[in-house]
């Protein structure tokens, strides 16, 4: 034996992912250490307990992981019900971080600050596969490691709000008046937004979540006010599939809001690409550039920015990563979920290959593997964690056995020229499916009712699948 198999795999993050990762790994005998930053299992996850997920139970447990459980005299919850992130971080996550199998092996207050070999640099080639790595901790501590999979998401790195990618002119400086995804409009954070003006800006589930909040609030409140602002000419992705989409929750979650824009207790702007954001005593002007060069303003209370998330590559600098310049994941995965290049289809099983880097033995997993595509579900990165654990225990024949089934929705790509055609509005799922498509698994059925919407851009509003 080897003094690298003797070594740790080194897990980062105690999230779903992550403690998914770490039952594959016993199980299959391999020593490791999970590293979480936070002071609790799901740290992350906690930070949206007040949201009720849209995929049930039985998407969200790893079947690893539930063996450990089982075999420990856990109460499974209903496996038809939703769960929201409290509960998700209670009853699953902390159950099995508490596992003799899985505890002693498991750092809170671990964050890491860089991975690299040890006594290595990047350019250094020679014997640099059986080179450990070394894993280095923000409080100067230091860890060999057989491996490194990466499952830290990308929770900590929110998208910016500005519309080419970059901080909107001012943004840092009205940090004060900006909410990321996800607030606790109906709880916590009740105060902030009860008799004001909040903006709401993306089009994703978060958004969703967050309106939908906000106009039970208004309801209860009086002043509040609610807008919505998406840079696409349609709202479409956002409802969603409705009736057709095989998680019943999500697509309630698009009808929901589409109700509200309909009555007019949320008001929809499109087109709007944030410029600048100004403090306007205590409000904040948001400025508006059209594709024309023009300029509008509008003035809130708050900014919920709810536009997304990306990657943190920057604690593997020194690693040798391949890259996919646009979506920041690998490059075989990256065009596998790339909603700039597929329109409706489901997600290919993908594992160990498609996560390699040119760097053996180290694999971002979850979110983090996903880059900037918007879509994930936890049952993916299971599947994941499955393959890449297989691989590192040498049994190649089940890493590459890669299985997913996902459910449906009616959310479809995000460049409207993309968009198939038919009845639906973006039609059924091409006959060459197979190997494309975004990861919560695609099959067209939106909804396509028409709607009155206040356009601020002149741009044309393209398919109906545009975001």
């Amino acid at each position: 034996m080897s003094i690298m198999d003797e070594l740790p795999v080194v897990v980062i993050g105690a999230g779903p992912v992550g403690l998914a990762a770490a039952a594959h790994l016993h199980e299959r005998g391999l020593p490791f250490t999970v590293l979480e930053a936070g002071d609790t299992a799901g740290a992350a996850v906690r930070q949206w307990g007040h949201v009720r997920v849209f995929s049930p139970w039985r998407y969200n447990i790893d079947a690893a992981a539930r063996r450990l459980l089982d075999e420990a005299g856990w109460a499974a919850p209903d496996l038809d019900a939703l769960p929201t992130g409290a509960e998700l971080a209670a009853h699953y996550l902390q159950p099995l971080a508490e596992l003799p199998q899985v505890k002693p092996h498991l750092r809170y207050g671990a964050r890491v600050e860089a991975i690299s070999r040890l006594g290595l640099d990047r350019l250094r080639t020679a014997g640099r596969d059986q080179t450990p790595f070394l894993i280095r901790l923000a409080d100067g501590d230091e860890l060999p490691a057989r491996a490194v999979i990466d499952a830290s998401g990308t929770w900590g790195t929110p998208n910016v709000l500005g519309a080419s990618g970059l901080p909107a002119r001012g943004e840092r400086a009205v940090a004060a008046f900006l909410e990321h995804a996800l607030p606790d409009v109906l709880g916590a954070d009740r105060d902030r937004f009860a008799g004001r003006h909040t903006l709401v800006v993306g089009a994703g589930h978060s958004a969703a979540n967050t309106l939908l909040s906000l106009a039970e609030l208004a309801a209860a409140a009086p002043g509040t006010e609610v807008t919505w602002a998406i840079r696409s000419a349609s709202p479409s992705r956002t409802y969603g599939g409705g009736d057709a989409d095989a998680l019943p929750a999500r697509g309630a979650l698009g009808s929901r809001l589409r109700e509200h824009v309909d009555a007019g207790r949320i008001r929809l702007l499109t087109g709007f690409r944030v410029h600048a954001l100004t403090p306007t005593g205590d409000r904040i002007a948001v400025t508006v550039r059209h594709a024309d060069g023009g300029e509008e303003s509008i003035v809130v209370d708050r900014i919920v920015a709810a536009t997304g998330f990306r990657p943190d590559h920057s604690i593997a600098s020194e690693l040798r990563l391949d890259l996919d310049p646009v979506m920041g994941a690998t490059r075989a995965l990256a065009p596998l979920i790339d909603p700039n290049e597929h329109s409706c289809g489901t997600v290919p099983p993908h594992g160990v290959d498609e996560l390699s880097h040119p760097e053996a033995g180290y694999y971002a997993v979850g979110m983090k593997s996903y880059g900037r595509a918007p879509t994930f579900l936890m049952a993916t990165g299971y599947e994941q964690v499955r393959s890449v654990v297989a691989a590192l225990a040498g049994d190649w024949a089940a890493a590459r056995d890669v299985q997913l089934d996902l459910p449906e929705t009616g959310v479809c790509n995000s460049n409207p020229a993309d968009s198939a055609t038919g009845d639906s509005c973006c039609g059924p799922a091409p006959a060459d499916a197979t190997g494309k498509g975004l990861a919560t698994g695609i099959s067209g059925g939106l909804l396509s009712a028409p709607l009155t919407l206040i356009s601020l851009d002149t741009a044309p509003a393209g398919g109906c699948c545009g975001s």
